[in-house]
């Protein structure tokens, strides 16, 4: 149950008859009172005798009493009461005792014999209802609603409860302001499949990944097409700024323009600037490293490592380390989502979106020890688009892999933390990283997979035995997976270039948890081509020899025909 308290406005009767009136899409349904403060005020939903004026003047008649001087100019509450997508109708009578419930909460009308406020609760719709009230008390004061939002949300965790509705997570004031139902009307009016808050909130957060400092961060948000205001102290030096969308005016044609704080807490650009304060000239002098012909695909391979790094060390660092390596992350996800191909970048957008909420808690993060994601970030951003073919395409599904590790573990430490929401949003995000890597993995998986069909029994039997010596608990499972035959010609591959498989595949086994992975030869190839540094995309790899007979993994990946989708579809379905 979501309950929305508005920012109070000045006319009970223009907000009485939006509540009564069709709606902006006619989406209004027999609009009438479930309860009101004395639970005999005029209903003009269902009583012909009654007026919309008629409720209006009952509802103002405190206000009206007290002299002009002494009306507040902002004088009418309202809220709205939401149940949750899935959850079961709610009759009138229990709406009646949720609206009782809610304006006793939030000090509207507390009950115990306390004066309270006048106040109506309008249905119009099966999964919400509206409480109008006017912020004068029957004896001429102000009431106590002092956070009635947040008093508001306590209460609805117990009205679920006993409900049996929909379990919301409790919050911890760190999320990012919702749109309010002025701005989703306006998206609605103009065909926007999102909120100008939403698409500005996601195109800073873009701009911000991995930058090193103020000017290429403002670069950045110009090239995305926002208009930027800055905020400047008389001494010149730079206090904030506002962003807005070139299309999105105002009812006299100007743009609307968005704080970065009124986008989400953490890109209110003091908060920025403390990811440069301990980074930034080592970023710059790194950028330089990584030019040329296929920087994105070794972008994608050092972002894979930084990753892998981070995974292995999450968790056992202080809280606030921990929080800079999950904000982080978030960088590195929003630089994947924004340079990825065609066939992932929906999944990887959503994920990006999903995992925004999970970027914050009430621990704050301490930034230095960030630096390695920070960077990956920048050189996602730096080494450009790709197609998703090749080298790109099976680096992006390693990158990938190793995300899902790093924000599985988010997941789990928000959880230890008692971070509900953002345990929530983590595991969101984790779902649609699954899909991603699906798509990006199928085609890299699909060669190995021939390739691993070809090599003959003997090499076969042998990285089976070498598999049980390694592995004793896990092979017996590893054998029977689709993925087996991808992960022995990994193995064959790794041989080939001069590592020990058997003490490669012990390290990279022991070095992270493998329950919670559908298909372990999946995990494993890719810690096995990061480990060994081995070419992500097969096709990229040099002769490779086993025994008396050898094959390049080029020739077999054109070997591969019809068969190779076929085979690629079923090892990523195993996938995670």
């Amino acid at each position: 149950m979501i309950p929305s308290v508005n920012p109070p406005g000045s006319r009970t009767i223009g907000l009485l008859a939006y509540l009564y009136g069709p709606g902006k899409r006619e989406e209004h349904v027999d609009p009438h009172l479930v309860a009101s403060f004395d639970g005999m005020a005029p209903d003009p939903g269902r009583d012909p005798d009654a007026t919309l004026t008629a409720l209006q003047q009952l509802l103002d008649q405190p206000v009206q009493a007290l002299p002009k001087h002494a009306r507040p100019a902002k004088h009418v509450w309202h809220t709205s009461v939401r149940t949750a997508p899935g959850d079961r109708p709610l009759s009138d009578d229990e709406w009646a005792e949720v609206a009782r419930r809610i304006v006793a909460a939030t000090g509207i009308d507390p009950g115990g014999g306390q004066p309270g406020c006048r106040w109506a609760a309008v249905r119009h719709a099966d999964d919400h209802i509206h409480i109008v009230a006017t912020l004068v008390t029957e004896d001429g004061r102000r009431p106590d609603d002092y956070r009635s939002g947040a008093r508001a949300q306590a209460e609805a965790r117990l009205i679920e409860k006993e409900l049996g509705l929909h379990k919301v997570a409790p919050g911890d004031g760190t999320a990012a302001q919702r749109p309010t139902s002025a701005e989703r009307h306006k998206a609605d009016r103009q065909g926007r499949e999102r909120t100008a808050r939403e698409e500005l909130r996601e195109t800073v957060r873009r701009a911000v990944a991995g930058t090193a400092g103020e000017e290429e961060f403002f670069s950045r948000l110009a090239a995305a097409g926002l208009l930027i205001r800055k905020r400047a102290a008389p001494s010149g030096d730079l206090l904030g700024y506002k962003v807005a969308l070139p299309d999105d005016l105002n009812k006299d044609g100007e743009p609307v323009f968005y704080p970065g704080a009124r986008l989400a807490p953490d890109l209110s650009l003091p908060r920025i600037r403390e990811r440069w304060s301990t980074n930034g000239p080592a970023v710059r002098q790194q950028e330089e490293v990584r030019t040329g012909a296929g920087r994105s695909a070794a972008a994608r391979r050092a972002t894979a490592s930084a990753l892998w790094q981070t995974v292995l060390v999450f968790g056992h660092d202080e809280d606030a380390v921990a929080a800079a390596h999950i904000a982080a992350a978030g960088e590195v996800l929003d630089a994947l989502a924004a340079t990825s191909a065609a066939h992932t970048r929906r999944e990887l957008r959503d994920a990006a979106t999903a995992f925004e909420r999970a970027s914050r808690s009430h621990i704050r993060a301490v930034r230095g020890h960030d630096h390695a994601l920070r960077q990956a970030a920048r050189d996602l951003v730096q080494g450009g688009p790709v197609l998703g073919r090749g080298e790109d395409g099976a680096s992006t599904a390693m990158v990938i892999d190793m995300l899902f590790f790093l924000i599985t573990a988010a997941a789990h430490w928000h959880a230890r933390k008692g971070h509900a929401q953002q345990a929530d949003a983590a595991v969101q995000a984790a779902k649609h990283l699954r899909t991603a890597y699906q798509a990006a993995a199928a085609q890299p998986l699909g060669v190995l997979y021939q390739h691993g069909r070809r090599l003959s029994r003997p090499i076969l039997q042998r990285q089976s035995a070498l598999l049980r010596e390694a592995l004793p608990d896990l092979a017996e499972q590893i054998l029977t997976e689709p993925g087996w035959y991808a992960l022995a010609a990994t193995v064959t591959e790794a041989e080939a270039a001069g590592h020990d498989p058997a003490a490669l595949l012990s390290d990279v086994a022991a070095q992270r948890e493998l329950g919670t992975a559908d298909s372990i030869s999946d995990v494993l190839v890719w810690r096995l081509r990061r480990a060994a540094d081995l070419p992500a995309d097969v096709t990229h790899s040099s002769e490779t020899s086993s025994g008396a007979r050898s094959t390049t993994l080029r020739g077999t990946a054109r070997a591969s025909g019809p068969g190779r989708r076929r085979n690629s579809e079923e090892s990523s379905r195993q996938r995670l």
